[in-house]
């Protein structure tokens, strides 16, 4: 797998679990009580920084914990952030 920034993965992590479950963006969003709007900004690129207590939030929506959620294959080999 090529590596990827920290917010790619994080996006891509969301899509693969959302696909996992069948949901969409919506049904993550209504059940999790995050605003689609916040969850596409973060799958689209304009959330840069997407915040640990979202990520939490939306792993409680999920049913996993944030051990389950890094511990995809997404996070294997991160790029070095600080250039």
């Amino acid at each position: 797998m090529e590596a990827l920034d920290t917010r790619t993965a994080v996006a891509n992590r969301l899509v693969v679990l959302c696909g996992q479950r069948g949901w969409t963006i919506n049904k993550l969003a209504t059940i999790s009580g995050v605003s689609p709007s916040t969850i596409k900004s973060i799958l689209y690129g304009r959330s840069k920084n997407p915040g640990i207590v979202t990520i939490k939030i939306l792993c409680d929506g999920l049913g996993i914990s944030l051990e389950e959620f890094f511990a995809g294959p997404e996070f294997e080999g991160l790029e070095q952030e600080i250039q």
